[in-house]
C-alpha cells in the first residue's frame, strides 16, 4: 500500500510538471538559399542552386534533439546557369527529374556536438533511392528578431554526398563524385493556427 501511494505520487508530480514542445518555425526563403557545387575535370568548381523548396522545422532550444526537419526539393527548379547543362542535369543521365521530380531529406537524430553546432542525420531520397546523410548544422544566431519581433534562428548548413550512391555516376571519376550541399537560412517562428 505505501508502494502504491508513493508511485501514485511520483505519478502526480510528473503530470505536473511542464514538458516544453518543440516549436514550429518558417523559413524566410528572401533569406535562404540551397547551393550545389561539384569538380569539373579538375579545372573548376561548377556550382547550382535549387530555387523551389519547402520545409517543415521543429526547434526544441532546450532539447535540441527533440528538434526535428523535413524538406523536400523541387528538381525542376535546378540552375546551374548554363541551360543546356540544365537540361542535361534534369535528364535520364542524371536526376531523372520527369519520372522523380522530388528529392527529400526527413531527419531521423539530432545531435549538440557544439555550443552552436548540430550534426543532423537522416533519410535522403533522390532519384527513388534513400541514403543516410548527415548534416552539419552551425547556429548563426537564435533569439528575438530585431525587426520582425518574434523568435528567430539562423542557420549554415552543409554535407558531402556521393551522387554514385543515387544512381548518377555518369562521367565518373572526370567530374567530380562528390556534392557538396550548402543551405543558409532564417526561420522565424511560426504563427499559432486553430
Amino acid at each position: 500500500m505505501i508502494r502504491f501511494a508513493a508511485s501514485a505520487f511520483a505519478l502526480s508530480l510528473l503530470a505536473g510538471t511542464a514538458v516544453a514542445e518543440p516549436v514550429a518555425y518558417d523559413f524566410d526563403k528572401s533569406h535562404a538559399n540551397l547551393t550545389f557545387s561539384y569538380d569539373h575535370l579538375g579545372y573548376s568548381t561548377t556550382e547550382g542552386r535549387f530555387g523551389s523548396w519547402n520545409g517543415v522545422l521543429l526547434i526544441d532550444k532546450e532539447t535540441p534533439a527533440n528538434s526535428s526537419i523535413e524538406f523536400t526539393i523541387d528538381i525542376a527548379s535546378m540552375d546551374t546557369f548554363w541551360a543546356d547543362r540544365d537540361t542535361h542535369l534534369k535528364s535520364a543521365d542524371f536526376f531523372d527529374a520527369e519520372k522523380f521530380p522530388e528529392a527529400t531529406f526527413k531527419s531521423t537524430n539530432v545531435e549538440q556536438t557544439g555550443e552552436k553546432q548540430l550534426a543532423v542525420t537522416g533519410d535522403l531520397t533522390v532519384r527513388g533511392i534513400t541514403k543516410p546523410v548527415t548534416l552539419t548544422v552551425d547556429v548563426t544566431s537564435i533569439g528575438e528578431h530585431p525587426m520582425a519581433k518574434k523568435p528567430a534562428a539562423g542557420f549554415a548548413v552543409s554535407t558531402v554526398v556521393k551522387r554514385s550512391d543515387f544512381g548518377m555516376d555518369k562521367f565518373v571519376p572526370y567530374v567530380g563524385d562528390d556534392i557538396t550541399v550548402t543551405f543558409h537560412a532564417e526561420v522565424l517562428k511560426a504563427e499559432a493556427t486553430n
